[in-house]
């Protein structure tokens, strides 16, 4: 099931550890197996995780990709993730774990945001693009697996659950 949570500071500010730590407290029933959390400059990301494909700390999330220029938060599953792994090997990718996190990632350096028109599956995630200075989200078509936002005067709020917000 797993729980994300990121804040995006607008204004430039660096978040706190103690807000996104909360933010994936609150959330601990989605993942119990691990949690994980990032700061870097005005974004942070939280995660918790519950242990589904590669349950080793190779899963770990947030989980850094490309010399850690790409952080991602992730809940929800790739279905297609096999082949498209074995299409981005074809391409020159290389893998550290078994994890659909991976792929996505892997995805989403090779495609850009229009990897998620390959994704076959549900999902939720966001991707913190250091490279271009982006926060990229996205939702699945069908809005399986949640993702609530919160935008104020001065942050992006997003989680699994509308309380954390």
């Amino acid at each position: 099931m797993c729980g994300i949570a990121g804040l995006i500071r607008t204004d430039g500010a660096s978040p706190e550890l103690a807000t996104i730590t909360s933010m994936t407290d609150l959330v601990a029933h989605r993942g119990p197996n691990g949690s994980g959390h990032c700061i870097d400059g005005p974004v942070a990301l939280g995660h918790r995780r519950l242990s589904v494909l590669d349950l080793s700390e190779h899963g770990h999330q947030p989980m850094n990709y490309a010399g850690g220029t790409l952080v991602l938060v992730f809940n929800g599953e790739i279905y297609n993730y096999l082949e498209l792994r074995a299409e981005l090997r074809a391409l020159g990718y290389a893998f550290q774990s078994d994890t659909d996190s991976e792929v996505i990632l892997a995805a989403y350096q090779e495609w850009g945001e229009n990897c998620v028109t390959r994704f076959n599956g549900m999902w939720s995630f966001a991707i913190h693009d250091k490279a271009k200075n982006l926060v990229f989200v996205s939702r699945d078509r069908f809005g399986i697996k949640p993702f609530y936002y919160l935008i104020d005067g001065s942050s992006f709020l997003f989680g699994s659950e509308i309380r954390q917000l």
